[in-house]
């Protein structure tokens, strides 16, 4: 029979896992998240999707057991956001986004006798962001651990004019591109 491992140690992903009625257990793995000089952000996410799930999947070597991988990315101009280190850089990165519009990438990988991975990209306007919003934005607590800075299921979401794409990718986890993939490889979806 089959089983599945979630790669992850975010309570988000997990949440959105179970919205879809997949039976899983989770593993998280610690690996360096670090883009590699001129990599693209699409390369990025899947290289480290990939990475995640192979990580768990060593942890679980039978046959039948498959892992699941996944990385989100915050992308403007080119440039990759990942999680900020301190509250300087969460409010730079916020600063960078207020007013304009950026993609977030997530991809998901699902690693068992083979690899594959799919990459959802969305598209989110925020609205101007003042200097009182950033510091009380930073004062909630949503901005670590966050690609990007924010949580768009947090108070983040006041500042989202637009969203074009997936809700649950922006989160962590893409549930349709999630479930295809799931279903593509006889997982039953309930």
């Amino acid at each position: 029979m089959k089983s599945l491992i979630l790669a992850s140690a975010s309570p988000r992903r997990a949440e959105l896992l179970k919205q879809i009625g997949i039976g899983f257990e989770t593993k998280a793995v610690d690996i360096d998240e670090t883009p590699h000089f001129g990599e693209a952000p699409n390369d990025y996410v899947i290289r480290l999707a990939i990475a995640k799930a192979k990580a768990a999947k060593a942890f679980y070597p039978a046959r039948e057991t498959y892992a699941l991988g996944s990385d989100t990315a915050v992308i403007i101009n080119g440039e990759i956001l990942g999680k900020p280190n301190n509250k300087a850089h969460a409010l730079a990165m916020l600063r960078k986004l207020s007013g304009t519009t950026h993609t977030v990438l997530t991809s998901v990988a699902l690693v068992g006798q083979h690899q594959v991975c799919v990459v959802s990209q969305s598209k989110l306007t925020f609205a101007e962001i003042t200097e009182h919003e950033l510091e009380w934005y930073w004062a909630t607590g949503e901005s670590l651990g966050k690609a990007g800075a924010y949580a768009i299921q947090g108070k983040a979401a006041m500042f989202i004019s637009r969203l074009e794409g997936s809700y649950s990718g922006v989160m962590g986890l893409p549930l349709y591109e999630t479930a295809q993939l799931l279903k593509e490889h006889g997982f039953v979806i309930s």
